[in-house]
């Protein structure tokens, strides 16, 4: 079977969040952005994931751990820079690599599969994602020729009005044959508006050499939302908040009210457990099933065994064991 990477881009500051916290470490629903992307890496089980870290890259390398490989990037060139900084681990083996930044905690692992079989398929050199947002300002367009073919991609600060006017975008999450990738990085110029060195435009050099490029859009345009501030990481929290209620929901799991609930990521809940109003579920809890949680609980990283009432309540790290028919 043939071989997948990863890179996953998280060397950038985030000047925009007005933080000291590396962008990528600002959390969702409980976990970093960039856990996210690793997590959902992992469970496809890629050959290696490459991070590529950068501004505070201790603070990003203790949260990820070992769970991952590493490269630096001292100086944010742009994201072909970026990317190439991961030259020793990857430029060599044969095989697909995925690019994904680690400021895209709303993917999910069924669209970054779809992507790799559509660019498996059509035998590309290298596959988009696009999307279709109601605004596309401040994206990549996906500029294409007569038969719809995928040209090249134009940065918003680089494009004419006419290819500002194109509604298809650069999610910023590619397919490439690996071999590919690295030999169309070293021709990567500085030629635009930001003086950067621009991943993109491996695609217009790979098309120029007579390869395939091929793109897939997804239908959820919220999976690629980028988070670049405060405003529009509460628009990922409360998109994931209601995914994973959702989920909780079609695995078994009651709520009174939902929009009064909180549960984080990594939180499992057994089925036939009731939510109450305003409980709010962090960290890496477990409640067990028959359940009855709520009104007015916060547990953090707790374990609730099967058939307990957990109600006006507040631990942590702890196994709670209150029978529910006391």
């Amino acid at each position: 079977m043939e071989r997948t990477y990863a890179v996953v881009l998280a060397a950038g500051k985030g000047t925009r969040m007005k933080s000291d916290l590396p962008k990528v470490l600002h959390p969702v629903c409980g976990k970093p952005m960039v856990e996210h992307i690793t997590d959902l890496l992992r469970d496809l089980q890629m050959n290696e994931i490459v991070t590529v870290v950068g501004h505070k890259s201790e603070m990003v390398k203790e949260q990820l751990g070992e769970s991952v490989t590493y490269a630096h990037q001292s100086e944010q060139l742009g994201t072909a820079h970026a990317v190439q900084m991961s030259a020793d681990q990857l430029a060599h083996q044969e095989g697909t690599t995925v690019i994904i930044t680690g400021d895209t905690p709303l993917i999910t692992s069924n669209t970054v599969q779809n992507l790799l079989d559509h660019h498996r398929e059509t035998n590309a050199a290298a596959t988009i994602l696009t999307m279709l947002p109601e605004d596309p300002t401040g994206y990549g367009r996906i500029v294409r020729n007569r038969d719809g073919n995928v040209e090249r991609i134009v940065e918003q600060k680089d494009a004419t009005p006419q290819e500002q006017s194109i509604g298809e975008v650069n999610t910023g999450i590619f397919c490439f044959d690996n071999k590919l990738l690295f030999q169309s990085l070293n021709q990567v110029g500085t030629n635009n508006n930001q003086s950067e060195y621009y991943l993109p435009d491996v695609i217009e050099i790979l098309k120029e050499q007579g390869y395939t490029i091929s793109a897939t859009s997804t239908e959820d345009v919220a999976e690629g939302l980028g988070v670049n501030d405060r405003v529009q990481l509460a628009k990922a929290e409360k998109i994931m908040q209601q995914r994973i209620i959702e989920r909780h929901m079609k695995n078994g799991v009651s709520f009174i009210d939902s929009s009064s609930s909180y549960v984080e990521a990594d939180v499992k809940i057994g089925q036939d457990t009731l939510i109450e109003p305003r409980a709010h579920i962090r960290g890496k809890s477990v409640i067990g099933s028959y359940c009855v949680i709520g009104p007015d609980v916060d547990l953090r990283d707790l374990e609730v065994r099967d058939k307990t009432r957990v109600q006006n309540f507040s631990m942590t790290n702890d196994i709670c064991k209150i029978p529910i028919h006391s």
